[in-house]
């Protein structure tokens, strides 16, 4: 499991550099194709994946992506609100086939998945972005591989949640504390002139490693009410791309924001 995990991992990191280098048009289809499998995994999940307000949900997932890249943001939240009342339609259409907490989970990916995802291309696309993107990463996987090491080095006191006993606090900490170094060592290498950077990389990457937290356990927690130990099989070792982008969800559009303000 472990050299699957690796190997797999090494593949995941390499199609990300190439992907996040050259930018473009390739990375936004990527970028819209995970979110499209993403929402088929949460929608999987409560058994909805094949039925016709899903397949709405896909539809509008790509449209959403689309807007965002051109910068229609007034058509943006009307699209949600069409998206919405097709929805509905179909819930009172085939009622009472489907329940209305279905149809929140339905509505609920396309921003927890596509609205959140589509900040990785946001933030490519800024101004300098070649090098700011990398800040999503910092804060998920760097953060996630700082606080695994840390949990194990040096884990004593458990996480007061249910969701991830084996998770403590030291390791949050780590966690935190390795994101942040991670951010000021990158911004050390490409802006030696620039000092600025130096903190400003390093407050994203250990506010980022905060939220990449929160990611991931929002994401346990939606998996523990649905009763399944992950999204999908789709990264072998890693589990679906909901189990491998979780914490990027929550991180791209916090990075986006932070470079923005800074």
């Amino acid at each position: 499991m472990f050299w699957t995990r690796l190997a797999s991992g090494i593949v995941l990191v390499a199609i990300t550099i190439a992907l996040m280098v050259n930018g473009g048009w390739p990375l936004f289809w990527v970028v819209t194709a995970i979110s499209l499998i993403g929402l088929f995994e949460l929608y999987r999940a409560a058994g909805l994946q094949k039925t016709p307000p899903a397949v709405i949900g896909y539809i509008s997932s790509v449209i959403l992506d689309i807007l965002i890249l051109d910068g229609y943001y007034e058509y943006l939240i009307l699209w949600l609100i069409l998206t919405l009342m097709v929805m509905m339609a179909c819930y009172v259409i085939a009622y009472p086939k489907y329940h209305s907490d279905q149809m929140t989970l339905l509505f609920f990916g396309l921003v927890y998945v596509t609205l959140m995802m589509s900040f990785i291309f946001k933030v490519r696309y800024l101004e300098g972005g070649i090098l700011t993107v990398w800040l999503i990463f910092v804060a998920s996987w760097g953060s996630d591989t700082c606080a695994y090491c840390a949990g194990k080095l040096f884990g004593k006191h458990k996480l007061p949640s249910k969701l991830s006993p084996n998770k403590t606090i030291e390791g949050c900490l780590g966690g935190i504390i390795g994101a942040a170094l991670i951010g000021f060592l990158f911004a050390l290498a490409f802006y030696r002139q620039e000092t600025e950077f130096w903190w400003q990389f390093a407050l994203i990457g250990g506010v980022g490693s905060v939220i990449s937290q929160i990611g991931d356990l929002t994401a346990s927690a939606i998996k523990r009410n649905y009763d399944i130990k992950d999204y999908g099989k789709l990264i072998p070792g890693h589990g679906g791309i909901l189990d491998r982008f979780d914490s990027i969800i929550f991180t791209a559009p916090l990075v986006y924001l932070l470079a923005i303000l800074l």
